[in-house]
């Protein structure tokens, strides 16, 4: 099966993100489809059991999860804010975990804070029912089995440097307020 490069350029135009940083942005998330399909190809035709082969199972998720992460990531931005009723399932979840919908933001946005790279996802785990913020350092590591990615903020620096050098602060002040909430909500439905 080949993959197909999504088309995010509706994005452009983001209020708070230049068009600069989503151009390039896309980009790179088009190099993570580019990859995932030459790795599958390469596979096919590398001997099993080979270092070789060993290195491309090992890319492969670091590729893969690189591509869906950017999707998720991607179709969970609108051009027109949007806020999550107070009457939806997921904010009755949230405040049903967090105590408040706005404990639960202080989290998020404290979890995106952290020093380093990598992802926070707002996750549902399916088996408990439960809502949980996460830190994912690496793409291909730390994911939570069994676990539906409701919300994604991609806090590598790319996903900023370019209009907020260093203040991720300020990117995730934007971050959240283009939160396509009814997109997110659709995806705790689906788990």
């Amino acid at each position: 099966m080949t993959y197909t490069a999504k088309n995010f350029d509706h994005l452009v135009g983001l209020e708070g993100l230049s068009d600069r940083l989503l151009k390039n942005h896309i980009t790179l998330y088009q190099g993570y489809v580019t990859n995932v399909n030459k790795l599958a190809e390469i596979g096919e035709t590398t001997e099993l059991g080979s270092p070789q082969y060993a290195e491309l199972k090992r890319r492969f998720g670091w590729e893969y999860n690189g591509m869906v992460l950017h999707e998720l990531y991607f179709s969970n931005l609108a051009k027109q804010s949007s806020s999550l009723p107070d009457d939806s399932d997921l904010r009755k979840k949230i405040s049903e975990r967090f105590g408040t919908f706005d404990a639960w933001e202080k989290d998020f946005r404290a979890t995106g804070a952290m020093r380093g790279i990598g992802w926070v996802v707002l996750y549902f785990d399916q088996t408990g029912g439960r809502l949980f913020n996460a830190w994912i350092n690496e793409h291909d590591a730390g994911h939570f089995a069994g676990a539906v990615p409701l919300l994604v903020m991609d806090v590598f620096e790319h996903a900023y440097m370019v209009d907020y050098d260093l203040k991720k602060a300020d990117y995730i002040n934007v971050f959240m307020k283009l939160i396509d909430w009814p997109a997110v909500e659709k995806r705790l439905q689906i788990g």
